[in-house]
């Protein structure tokens, strides 16, 4: 923590004295940071925008840096507001992670209605993860809701086949429970039978889902982890309060 502070402190008096106007070469200082990161980092920044504490915040895809209007120094990591302790670069990151909902291709996922199914929830889970058995069983609790699980086997080649033999079962979402509660692994499927798994590793490559389990809500929020329960409810909370 002291070392980033430091980092920062010493970023932000670096800049006195920095014109905001233009360049010399008479175009904005935007266009000129994003001329020099290009250059420098050999990377299109997508935003340039001049933060509070001096620095300039540039987002590369879904990466955020900050850099001075040189782009002679970046600074690569999180930035807190030191009165609320609200954390700049993760709400920042939060939103550029946000996905369409809308564009899922939900007939790829497994799914599983409770009561009358209104609030809806996408999730990213290997087999053979751990974590992703504790929010199986963290969220068995929830009410009317409908869960859409995406297959993402990623670990091992026996992830594959276990979501391929999940996927070929007779009832699929009895196949996962026994998976995911008793550690039943789901009968060798039939060779003929048709999957959605790459289909469905493509997609998370595309959204850079790189963990499992990872959350997705009606909104578009994500939440990677073995979220609590209590943190899914409160989601749901604040979305139906929109």
């Amino acid at each position: 923590m002291k070392h980033w502070i430091l980092a920062a402190a010493l970023a932000v008096l670096s800049l006195t004295g920095v014109a905001q106007a233009q360049t010399k070469g008479g175009g904005s200082v935007e266009d000129g940071i994003r001329g020099k990161v290009e250059q420098r980092f050999n990377a299109k920044a997508d935003t340039v925008t001049r933060m509070p504490f001096g620095l300039w915040e540039v987002v590369i895809g879904t990466e955020v840096i900050y850099v001075d209007q040189d782009v002679n120094y970046a600074f690569v990591g999180r930035v807190l507001d030191a009165k609320t302790r609200d954390d700049l670069t993760a709400r920042k990151r939060d939103e550029l992670l946000r996905i369409d909902f809308k564009t899922l291709p939900l007939e790829h996922a497994l799914k599983i209605v409770r009561g009358d199914g209104s609030r809806k929830l996408v999730t990213f889970e290997d087999p053979n993860c751990g974590y992703c058995k504790k929010l199986y069983r963290d969220i068995a609790g929830l009410k009317n809701v409908t869960i859409f699980t995406f297959l993402y086997p990623i670990l091992s080649q026996d992830s594959f086949e276990k979501s391929r033999g999940i996927w070929c079962a007779k009832d699929r979402a009895k196949a996962w429970d026994d998976l995911m509660v008793n550690g039943k692994a789901p009968p060798a499927p039939a060779v003929e039978c048709k999957h959605p798994l790459q289909q469905t590793l493509e997609l998370g490559r595309k959204l850079e889902v790189t963990g499992t389990p990872t959350l997705f809500f009606a909104d578009g929020r994500r939440m990677p982890g073995a979220v609590p329960l209590d943190r899914i409810e409160a989601a749901f909370k604040e979305i139906a309060g929109k």
